[in-house]
């Protein structure tokens, strides 16, 4: 206990503090609970529904989550800028942190295909008009966090420029939400860029030089980079820009495809062109895919022979241990 104290007291002569107040503020502070802690009671009320369909309960609460799961993937993100990659062991533990959570995520999509009655859905969907989950900014952040601006430029884009104001314009998703009828952009993008341009624009600027992919291929041409890190950073962008970005696709088909036509979503975006990954074809870690590969992105043969790929990977390379505590 003496030794405790001893190490209390350094502590806050360091930063300048009296231990004896701060134990003097323990005798008067209650006891934390669970429902304190993870402010249950502010938690269970932030769903606010606009109709009386007992379906748009779910529809909240799984965007919440959503939201929530983006959260933990903008951390491991963040600490992954921050580490200095020389042991490799924590940065695969990290990655697998983050494929995990896209992993849950496409699998949570059944709450939403099976959890609620369609036409509930279609019926509450059109009080939430211009809403989208395409205005999702952490999403956004997450791609941005990832790569480059220049990987995420829209494929029939060819963009000599190399400033970020320029590379920002042509980004894939300012062109997955025109009005199918005139082209012009949809009042749900044009709210989103109101809210978010200056915002996203700083953070591509911000992340330019410490980005994953930045991080990836300097590592890569230090002569660095185990067949263990490079698969793990495979997996990734096979499971955000293909797995994740598929879902979603398969989801809005079975809500939104009706007989021979198809529904617009929530937000007015013309899904069947916008969301398969082949159409996008996003890559956060180019250098890692041939050119055949790139070629056959997102596509079903693609798909088949990439599963069997990660589990003989696996299966003859476990991951190292890490030689950090």
């Amino acid at each position: 206990m003496q030794d405790k104290l001893d190490a209390l007291r350094r502590k806050y002569s360091l930063l300048g503090q009296d231990l004896e107040a701060y134990l003097e503020g323990l005798l008067y502070s209650r006891s934390l609970t669970y429902w304190d802690y993870i402010h249950l009671d502010t938690l269970l009320t932030l769903q606010k529904p606009r109709t009386d369909f007992p379906d748009e309960h779910i529809f909240i609460i799984y965007h919440q989550i959503t939201e929530l799961y983006f959260k933990l993937v903008k951390i491991e993100l963040e600490l992954l800028s921050r580490e200095s990659w020389e042991d490799e062991a924590p940065l695969i533990k990290r990655l697998r942190r983050i494929q995990s959570y896209f992993r849950h995520l496409g699998h949570s999509f059944e709450i939403m295909m099976y959890g609620m009655e369609s036409e509930n859905f279609l019926r509450f969907r059109t009080a939430l008009l211009p809403a989208s989950g395409f205005q999702s900014v952490q999403f956004r952040e997450i791609e941005l966090m990832s790569t480059g601006l220049r990987n995420l430029l829209s494929p029939d884009k060819q963009i000599p420029a190399d400033d970020i104001e320029t590379l920002y314009a042509h980004i894939y998703w300012k062109y997955g939400n025109l009005d199918a009828r005139t082209g012009e952009k949809t009042l749900t993008l044009r709210l989103f860029e109101e809210k978010y341009d200056s915002h996203l624009l700083d953070l591509a600027k911000n992340w330019r030089h410490k980005n994953l992919n930045t991080r990836l291929e300097n590592h890569l041409s230090a002569g660095r980079g185990t067949a263990n890190l490079i698969q793990a950073f495979r997996e990734i962008d096979v499971e955000v820009n293909i797995h994740w970005r598929y879902v979603h696709l398969k989801t809005a088909a079975y809500y939104l495809r009706r007989g021979e036509g198809t529904m617009p979503s929530t937000g007015g975006t013309n899904w069947p062109q916008y969301l398969p990954p082949a159409r996008q074809r996003i890559i956060f870690f180019p250098a890692l895919w041939s050119e055949e590969e790139k070629a056959e992105w997102g596509k079903g043969s693609f798909i088949e022979r990439f599963h069997r790929e990660v589990e003989a990977h696996w299966r003859l390379s476990p991951p190292a241990k890490s030689t950090t505590t």
